[in-house]
């Protein structure tokens, strides 16, 4: 279903739901990175901050063109645009009233912004040139965290992390958006354990399958596209998983109060994986979401639980500190 506007229930719908949300995203005791078995990366000389100016909150991050990048401001909707070689990121676009902004992925072959919307259940879609929403989906109409987006070559994948769902939206050759369809997951990733299940979300074009991440669980799981079927990536637990990034047979975890991401090789076939190490960085602060730049990672700090957080911020990172 598509919205041009957002009314004014859901403009409540949201604000009940991310007061849910800020109660029980509290400060956890942070996990340290030593419950990996790979070793440790980052030094403070190793990374650099990148300040989202004027930000509210924070939450997602996706790679644009070249070294670009785009961050989303949770509390507000609207989207920051900068440079990973720069050290501040500037307002892009302004979104209305009501709008969150969750999990974001940039289709940069059609000029297409997808961002998740959170407890709205709904999805934006914006036009990177004009920085207008082309269009608004109602996900759904049940109980919802419309939390994270991947990509694949027609189209792209949301969660919800209060729902054993995902839905699609098909982009065609000419960057068309078509109607949205909702995915219903079978096997261990639909299980609806924990107030926050099913989170990040990315798409290996080598297995054609999906990667989702667990809150929960503390898991990974592969989905099939076509069927909903999902299976358990075993050898790994990754507590406080949240955002993913997937690239030939890597998967990094954002693991967001443990203060790391972790870098594991994934045997798709066999659905086995293996820390190969944590990276973390004196920088950190509740990184959620990351983006991949050639050699190096921009995570996003949401600074969930953090009192009189004043300020957001991307800290970038090496993708392979002692690869």
């Amino acid at each position: 279903m598509l919205l041009s506007t957002v009314s004014g229930k859901t403009r409540r719908r949201a604000a009940a739901g991310l007061a849910a949300l800020a109660a029980l995203l509290v400060p956890a005791p942070v996990a340290s990175a030593g419950q990996a078995t790979a070793g440790q990366a980052q030094s403070a000389d190793e990374s650099s901050v990148i300040l989202l100016d004027g930000a509210k909150g924070a939450e997602g991050i996706a790679a644009g063109e070249g070294s670009t990048f785009f961050a989303g401001d949770l509390a507000t909707g609207d989207i920051y645009r900068g440079d990973i070689h720069k050290d501040t990121a500037k307002k892009f676009i302004d979104a209305p009233d009501g709008r969150v902004a969750v999990g974001l992925k940039a289709d940069t072959r059609n000029d297409l912004l997808f961002v998740a919307g959170g407890p709205t259940g709904q999805a934006y879609v914006y036009d990177t040139d004009t920085r207008k929403t082309v269009k608004t989906y109602q996900l759904t109409h049940k109980a919802a965290f419309i939390n994270d987006v991947a990509l694949t070559d027609d189209g792209a994948w949301f969660t919800n992390s209060r729902q054993a769902e995902l839905y699609f939206v098909p982009v065609d050759d000419d960057g068309d958006l078509g109607d949205a369809r909702t995915l219903a997951l079978k096997g261990p990733a639909a299980e609806l354990s924990g107030d926050f299940n099913l989170n990040g979300i990315a798409y290996s074009r080598d297995a054609r399958r999906l990667v989702v991440a667990h809150t929960a669980n503390e898991a990974l799981y592969t989905v099939s596209p076509r069927t909903g079927a999902s299976t358990k990536i075993d050898g790994i637990t990754v507590p406080n998983a949240d955002g993913l990034v997937v690239k030939d047979d890597i998967v990094w975890v954002v693991q967001n109060f443990s203060n790391q991401v972790s870098r594991i090789r994934v045997n798709f076939h066999e659905s086995t994986g293996t820390v190969r190490e944590v990276i973390t960085s004196p920088h950190f602060n509740i990184p959620t979401t990351a983006a991949l730049f050639d050699d190096s990672l921009a995570a996003v700090n949401a600074k969930f639980g953090v009192a009189n957080a004043t300020t957001f911020e991307a800290v970038v990172v090496d993708a392979h500190p002692h690869h």
